[in-house]
């Protein structure tokens, strides 16, 4: 637990600092740059290199995969507080302003009136500070644990 402490930590800041980033740019209200958000997955990969990198002497593989998840569990708990900050108080018309760019797609992209509309009411029911930040915790685990599997091949006891 001690190891995966710090990598964790460090998770959680760094994704953090880049949702940020986002928010002062603007970024994420530009359909061509909103999808530079995803570099959080790079950022975690990293993270988690560097996490197992430190334990691969004493770890066997399942042991290197659970090391990998706790840390994305503890930067996940950073992210999800990070996430409501920045949803409720930083930026609190985020969703509305997300709904304003997805509708300006779709009707670019020749949507009819009615798809439009289902289009943004499925947005609506899940576009709340919540919602948004239980799914980055989600996210961030799950791709963590797929990620460890990967790179625990790599790093581990032998």
């Amino acid at each position: 637990m001690k190891s995966a402490m710090k990598p964790g930590v460090w998770l959680g800041i760094l994704v953090g600092f880049w949702t940020l980033v986002m928010g002062l740019t603007g970024w994420y209200k530009n359909p061509a740059l909103v999808n530079v958000f995803y570099v959080v997955i790079l950022i975690e990969i990293g993270v988690l290199i560097w996490g197992l990198k430190k334990t691969a002497a004493e770890n066997t593989y399942w042991k290197q995969v659970g090391a990998g998840t706790l840390i994305a569990v503890i930067g996940s708990v950073i992210i999800f507080f990070v996430s409501i900050l920045f949803t409720t108080v930083l930026y609190p018309n985020y969703f509305a302003e997300l709904q304003t760019i997805q509708e300006q797609m779709l009707r670019q992209k020749g949507r009819t009136e009615a798809e439009i509309k289902m289009a943004l009411d499925a947005a609506r029911a899940t576009g709340t500070p919540l919602i948004n930040a239980l799914m980055g915790v989600v996210g961030t685990v799950v791709s963590g644990f797929v990620a460890s599997l990967v790179i625990g091949a790599f790093f581990r006891k032998k």
